[in-house]
């Protein structure tokens, strides 16, 4: 019990500095992105330190995996050539033995990618591009200069403008019937979700008539939709940085307007897959510790760790776009990387245990 104590330990202290080390690494190069717009609107070096601070529980979740395998690959290169591992094989310790023994470190390291993944940086990151946004007198950019177009049963929604504080500003409405005829044309200067409804303002409707057009003006009126204001989250933050629940709201809610949701499925089932990683990379690092014992020391098998995280990082982000341009299976598209280096441990660990 006091030896897989130390162990753990070990392992513990390693992947942390890593981690930290590679946080602050990557709130680094935020703020020499961000010093650019230090003099843009509100923007000031406060706001930016702030931004970045918020920024930095989503570059965590991350690295967590890729800390994992190069602190795990140093700490069993420290353990390798101080031959404490070789005294733990002398002593009757198998290397299904050392492993099993890191199950506290690796669940640790687990839990740990789930909740800063779908609790902290969902909040964190929306928090971070809201205060940008404000910062600089702007709105939540799409990839549509006329805005951002929605489904909405048999509706069709253009919404110019999301504020930081997801209210929406400059809204039209395009109702058809169920034969997909338009039946009429609501434009809205505001609108606000409260009470599980939205509440417009500075109405003006079209309504489609055979005998033309029948135009009303209001100054405030309701709107029942499926749209809801989380929905605006993927707005804000990339599919990778929302929870697991707010992706699967919105797969639901694409699925319920036959919209195309091959990208979401793959960034839920990679929210599934990843708090598994650190288990896995920790499981991949073991078998190192006994190639070349007395040689290649911590600091090399640490560069080891280095290069099979960027080939595991270059592998996932090719399957994953090849995946989605291809409509493979989202479950296998976001699992495949994982098992590929899940079977390459599995293989070692066995491969050194009949030595």
């Amino acid at each position: 019990m006091k030896l897989a104590r130390y162990i753990n330990f070990e392992f513990f202290i390693n992947i942390s500095l890593v981690a930290i080390g590679l946080v602050f690494l990557f709130a680094f190069f935020d703020f020499l992105q961000e010093i650019g717009n230090i003099n843009s609107g509100k923007y000031d070096l406060s706001k930016i330190i702030v931004f970045i601070t918020l920024s930095m529980p989503g570059h965590l979740y991350e690295i967590i995996p890729l800390s994992c395998l190069i602190g795990a690959m140093f700490t069993v290169g420290q353990l390798s050539g101080n031959s404490e591992l070789v005294v733990m094989r002398t002593s009757g310790m198998s290397i299904m033995k050392i492993a099993s023994s890191l199950i506290f470190v690796s669940l640790f390291f687990s839990a740990m990618t789930f909740l800063v993944g779908n609790l902290i940086t969902p909040i964190s990151e929306k928090n971070a591009q809201q205060i940008k946004i404000s910062s600089t007198d702007g709105s939540v950019s799409t990839d549509f200069k006329s805005g951002v177009w929605m489904k909405d049963g048999n509706n069709f929604v253009n919404i110019e403008n999301v504020l930081p504080d997801a209210s929406l500003r400059d809204i039209h409405i395009y109702e058809f019937d169920n034969d997909f005829a338009l039946r009429s044309i609501v434009d809205a200067k505001k609108g606000k979700y409260q009470n599980g409804i939205w509440e417009l303002e500075e109405i003006k409707q079209s309504f489609i008539l055979e005998e033309g057009f029948d135009v009303r003006a209001i100054s405030s009126g309701t709107w029942k939709s499926m749209i809801k204001p989380e929905m605006m989250n993927v707005l804000l933050i990339s599919p990778d940085r929302m929870s697991v629940f707010d992706l699967n709201d919105f797969i639901n809610y694409l699925k319920k307007n036959n919209q195309k949701t091959s990208r979401y499925e793959v960034s839920f089932w990679e929210k599934i897959i990843q708090p598994m990683m650190p288990i896995i990379m920790i499981l991949f690092s073991v078998p190192f510790g006994f190639f070349q014992e007395r040689s290649g020391g911590k600091y090399l098998k640490m560069f080891l760790g280095i290069i099979f995280g960027i080939i595991y990082q270059i592998m996932n982000s090719m399957i994953r776009h090849i995946g989605v341009l291809n409509d493979w299976e989202p479950i296998l598209t976001a699992i495949a990387p994982s098992l590929f280096i899940l079977g390459i441990a599995i293989y070692l660990i066995f491969y050194f245990e009949r030595q």
